[in-house]
């Protein structure tokens, strides 16, 4: 801003040197000394405002600043701590001198230390013993456990692949229950299902090469299976996976045996199947002993020779104790249908129409059961096709003989009916003799007459 020089320069008044007293006092100048340098400027108590910052202060005088954020002055001092989880920021104390002091402890708090340390150690010691810990949330005594102990394991033996010698140890005549259903049975050892049909190696014999041989044998473990370890036919259905096994001209009798049941057509001879009013199988569990061995059948063709012995366990069904009842005590005529037995299955179906067949699961550990021990005795030939209008990819069975170990004599529709001892009855109808149904050390006896098995 430029400044008015003054028109005249002011008179000199006074007699002191180098300047006036412009009060015409007579005294000195107060500035007639002053020398306006760098070093007065630096001096100086009061400091002039810049244009802008007397701009900027009259602006906001009326219209604050807005705080746009996300920018900090490092005149702001150090940031609040951030909030976690919704809680309130501790906030540091200090001294006097601005050092950090460490946080009281309050005496309330000393007893959590302990407490976590005890809560970590049960814990960990729930998760060594989970089953000690479930024993005793729903109080389970530990002399109550240790007073009925678990049945030790039986180990499982080996597949047999010849006739054996002798007949199985007799075992301690335990009582066979739902949970336990093979206690007191030779078979409680022996292989489980199709685990215990072992086929002997294949070799080139006859007409046939070592691979025809080699699909003839799994041909007959195939028919094996189905017909007697299949779920579906042991309930009762119709086995006609097994059927579909056989050649055409094979299929005639036990399709006939299964349309009309009776004592001299009985479906028993090729398929094992119980009527589930009656008798509920426990599980899927099937024990299975025997050998195969193979041959030629002497026509240039291949004979496979089978004898298995199949174990099936068994609980009572709706309608035990009324059928038992109604059993008759004598051998009725061959034709005589089972009182009331169901109409023969057509849609190969597990069970027929009508039939209510629960499972297992349902029903208290402690449930008696039964055994009904089956053995059959079976031929498979598979004839030279340039001689014989057969299949050679299909089964034929030359000749086939089974025994039924704990079975009724007197019913003859197809299906097996145990005797559970819950509904045990006298049995004039068995004039035979007494047989161990696990010998299969001895040739089939295949004389007529209901006899004895001597355990089940």
């Amino acid at each position: 801003m430029p400044i008015a020089e003054d028109p005249e320069p002011r008179p000199s008044e006074g007699g002191e040197p180098g300047g006036s007293d412009p009060s015409g006092a007579g005294g000195k100048d107060p500035f007639a000394d002053l020398v306006l340098d760098e070093e007065f400027v630096k001096g100086a108590a009061v400091k002039e405002q810049s244009g802008r910052t007397r701009m900027l202060a009259a602006q906001w005088k009326h219209t604050p600043p807005v705080d746009p954020g996300g920018r900090r002055s490092v005149n702001d001092g150090p940031a609040a701590p951030r909030r976690r989880f919704g809680r309130k920021p501790k906030l540091k104390v200090v001294d006097p001198w601005g050092n950090p002091r460490p946080p009281k402890r309050r005496g309330g708090l000393e007893w959590r230390t302990p407490l976590f340390v005890v809560l970590t150690i049960v814990v960990l010691l729930a998760a060594l013993n989970i089953d000690g810990l479930r024993n005793w949330y729903h109080g389970d005594d530990s002399r109550t456990a240790a007073a009925v102990p678990a049945p030790a394991p039986v180990p499982t033996v080996a597949p047999e692949t010849a006739k054996p010698t002798t007949a199985p140890p007799t075992t301690d005549p335990k009582r066979a229950t739902v949970d336990h259903p093979w206690a007191g049975s030779p078979a409680e050892s022996w292989p489980t299902g199709a685990a215990g049909i072992e086929l002997p190696a294949a070799k080139a014999i006859g007409v046939f090469d070592e691979d025809d041989v080699g699909g003839q044998l799994k041909l007959v473990k195939d028919f094996l299976v189905a017909a007697n370890l299949d779920p579906q036919v042991i309930a009762g259905g119709r086995p006609d996976a097994a059927l579909a096994l056989m050649d055409r001209e094979a299929q005639v009798k036990p399709t006939h045996a299964l349309d009309a049941p009776s004592d001299e057509t009985n479906p028993g001879s090729w398929f094992s199947r119980f009527d589930g009013r009656d008798a509920i199988p426990v599980g899927d569990t099937v024990k299975v002993k025997g050998w195969t061995t193979l041959s030629d059948d002497g026509d240039r063709g291949v004979l496979v020779h089978t004898d298995y012995t199949f174990v099936y366990a068994l609980r009572p069904g709706p309608d035990a104790a009324k059928l038992a009842a109604q059993e008759p005590s004598a051998t009725p005529h061959p034709t005589a249908p089972h009182p009331t037995a169901p109409a023969p299955p057509v849609d190969g179906t597990a069970k027929p129409v009508g039939w209510t067949v629960t499972t297992a699961g349902d029903v208290a550990g402690d449930t008696g059961i039964a055994r009904t021990i089956v053995r059959r005795v079976t031929d498979f030939r598979f004839y030279d096709p340039g001689k014989y209008r057969a299949n050679s990819q299909k089964i034929n069975i030359s000749k086939t003989n089974s025994r039924f170990g704990n079975s009724s004599c007197t019913l003859h529709d197809g299906f097996f009916h145990p005797s559970f001892p819950q509904f045990s009855r006298p049995h004039p109808e068995q004039t035979g003799p007494t047989h161990d149904p696990y010998d299969n050390s001895k040739e089939l006896d295949t004389s007529p007459g209901c006899g004895t098995v001597s355990r089940s």
